[in-house]
């Protein structure tokens, strides 16, 4: 892992200043919001305009990168998002912050494509799938530090709105600097919607729940622990269980997919998360208890983003694979964007515990739709034919899906005559 990081630190220290900005922005809105006035339904709208610009430019970023190469699309978006997040506490209308987190998901998305395509390449068959560990691990600890500067900080002001500015801006310094130069930009066609659907249906509709999962954890949690009436630094300890959880939890729910099948594990970690959520909702008021629904649904959601991969990577060929990783980041990139939305208009009508209400029904829906999906196929690969689980972001763009794959892809060739594969 050492050997790793020495190779490609500027990428890590570049990404880990990135998602310091990325995850301040998020927080901060949503506790600036409340002070402003705004409604919980505008402020679900701003939140689900990050997940909009972050969809659009999942498919036209690759293009632009082709067209006028990695350091000018690299420079042109840090600019961009720079300049959004100095204007946010100056044009304080929901209209603009609407707009603004657009232009940001946009330029975020384009930003982390531009520096993953770099990780790729920078990655041998062997370390590549350190280097996605490793990589997931700087972007988890970007946002849980950035908590802790919102907490240190004043949310009325516009210190706050500088230092992730400032930080973004920074973020390129290494990357761009760096000796190593900008690799050839490739990326897969991806599977139509239909061909995912019809591999995996079980995969495609969690996809698409976790989406609104994710969407409230990253945009609505600020805004319903305002509501809920937490201080700044019990929301950022909250946020921070939420992404802590995730990363803990990844490595030991992956080692049990590696061993058991895994349609019966998304089931289980399903209901879990739902239990987890329905326990805020039922007992509202303890700080503890939201601590916990908090790390549950995180340390159970964010797996189960890499562990539904695997799963339809079981039912599919292995030129295939990459291809797929494109349709199920888009359907998954639809629940964000409707996500922010339903919750919103739920805390509006329910309260704040809305919130949790809205999580423990996606996620158990995910569940019990697995029940279902089991009377109805039976699995076509045994546990010796599954491909190994790898450690994968619920922030992922379509590169770090196809470096996924390929880590999929590789370590199946590795699996020996008895079935057991190297570990990833």
């Amino acid at each position: 892992m050492f050997q790793v990081f020495a190779g490609s630190w500027a990428l890590f220290l570049g990404m880990f200043m990135l998602m310091i900005g990325n995850g301040l922005q998020g927080t901060l809105l949503g506790l600036r919001g409340d002070i402003e006035g705004f409604s919980t339904f505008s402020l679900s709208v701003v939140m689900s305009a990050y997940f909009l610009g972050f969809l659009f430019s999942s498919r036209y970023t690759p293009e632009l990168i082709r067209r006028v190469g990695h350091v000018r699309v690299f420079a042109a978006l840090g600019s961009m998002i720079s300049a959004v997040l100095i204007l946010y506490p100056v044009l304080v209308e929901p209209w603009a912050w609407t707009i603004g987190r657009v232009i940001i998901g946009f330029c975020f998305c384009g930003v982390y494509i531009t520096a993953e395509s770099w990780l790729n390449d920078a990655s041998s068959n062997e370390t590549r799938g350190k280097a996605l560990s490793l990589y997931m691990i700087v972007q988890m600890a970007g946002i849980v530090f950035a908590q802790w500067i919102v907490s240190q900080g004043d949310v009325s002001g516009y210190a706050l709105f500088i230092i992730p500015s400032v930080l973004v801006s920074l973020a390129f310094a290494p990357i761009l600097l760096s000796v190593r130069p900008m690799p050839a930009f490739a990326s897969t066609k991806p599977m139509t919607i239909r061909q995912v659907i019809n591999a995996s249906p079980l995969a495609c509709f969690g996809m698409f729940m976790l989406g609104g999962v994710f969407a409230a954890q990253f945009g609505m949690s600020a805004v319903y622990g305002n509501r809920v009436g937490l201080t700044v630094g019990e929301i950022s300890l909250f946020v921070s269980a939420i992404y802590i959880a995730a990363l803990v939890l990844q490595y030991p729910i992956g080692w049990l997919s590696d061993r058991m099948d895994r349609r019966v594990l998304i089931i289980w970690i399903s209901l879990l998360g739902g239990a987890g959520s329905l326990i805020a909702f039922l007992i509202p008021g303890n700080y503890a208890l939201i601590l916990i629904s908090g790390a549950i649904v995180g340390g159970t959601s964010n797996p189960l983003y890499a562990l539904l991969i695997a799963y339809t990577n079981d039912y599919l060929e292995r030129e295939d694979m990459a291809a797929a990783s494109g349709g199920l980041l888009f359907i998954n990139g639809l629940g964000a964007i409707m996500g922010p939305l339903i919750v919103g208009w739920m805390m509006d009508g329910l309260g704040a515990n809305g919130f949790w209400l809205f999580t423990a029904i996606l996620m158990l829906t995910v569940g019990f739709y697995g029940l279902y999906r089991s009377t109805q196929r039976s699995r076509k690969t045994m546990d010796a034919e599954a491909v190994p689980y790898a450690a994968v972001s619920a922030a992922s763009t379509p590169v770090v899906a196809e470096v996924a794959q390929e880590v999929y892809i590789e370590a199946e060739e590795e699996v020996g005559p008895e079935g057991n594969a190297q570990p990833l």
